[in-house]
């Protein structure tokens, strides 16, 4: 059974997640900064706490947890991410770093602060969105966002080619719609064909075993647009 850290874990694909590896039989660390609908599952395999990985604090709550619970980290999911829809034109600068803080700086922070405990088997799972492929598809209002998103898939490549001698493994999954409440707060009315449990499945399977075949890859998991 392996140890799993989720971020982003109070609502749509993260709880799902939670839940399918607590079930599986996984212990499981479920990372948000509401923790109230994990903690409110009394599951016997889950810890949990407050956290906003844009925090150094709680950075340090994590560092003092691990250090006293677990020895090692098998899967870290980055999945916790901000999202800003908004003209370009009225974006301040302090909201843009607002997103970057989350989806960037808050992803790297937290993958340096595992590593150690992860052995050369050890899987890092980035959520990205099709929004930050290259010649996806754009809309308009996502400048922070899609840009934040790109900007992870750069760096899972790097990382892998950084530590390919040592591991862990690191890739990235850039998703299509899923219907979650972000979806909702980026293209409102907008129904996606994906529900947030069926995309859980997929990358579920996806950290527990993909590192076998792949490293430092971006796979587009997407069968819609947007």
């Amino acid at each position: 059974m392996a140890n799993v850290i989720i971020t982003g874990s109070s609502r749509g694909i993260g709880f799902e997640l939670a839940k399918l590896f607590a079930d599986a039989g996984h212990r499981v660390l479920a990372l948000s900064r509401n923790n109230k609908p994990i903690d409110d599952l009394q599951h016997a395999n889950i810890s949990n706490f407050s956290f906003d990985v844009s925090e150094s604090s709680d950075i340090k709550k994590l560092e003092a947890f691990l250090k006293r619970n677990w020895e090692t980290v098998d899967i870290l999911i980055n999945n916790a991410g901000s999202l800003l829809n908004k003209p370009f034109l009225e974006t301040t600068t302090e909201e843009f770093e607002a997103v970057f803080k989350v989806n960037v700086f808050g992803v790297a922070e937290i993958t340096r602060t595992v590593m150690p405990l992860m052995p050369n088997t050890g899987h890092v799972v980035t959520i990205s969105s099709m929004g930050g492929v290259q010649g996806s598809m754009k809309f308009p209002g996502l400048s922070a966002y899609s840009s934040s998103k790109a900007a992870v898939i750069t760096l899972t490549e790097l990382w892998a080619e950084e530590f390919k001698e040592t591991g862990p493994s690191f890739n990235v999954l850039a998703l299509g719609a899923v219907q979650t409440e972000m979806l909702e707060e980026a293209f409102p009315g907008y129904q996606a064909p994906t529900t947030a449990l069926a995309m859980a499945e997929y990358i579920k399977d996806f950290a527990l075993s993909g590192n076998r075949m792949y490293n430092g890859k971006l796979l587009q998991v997407s069968n819609s647009t947007p």
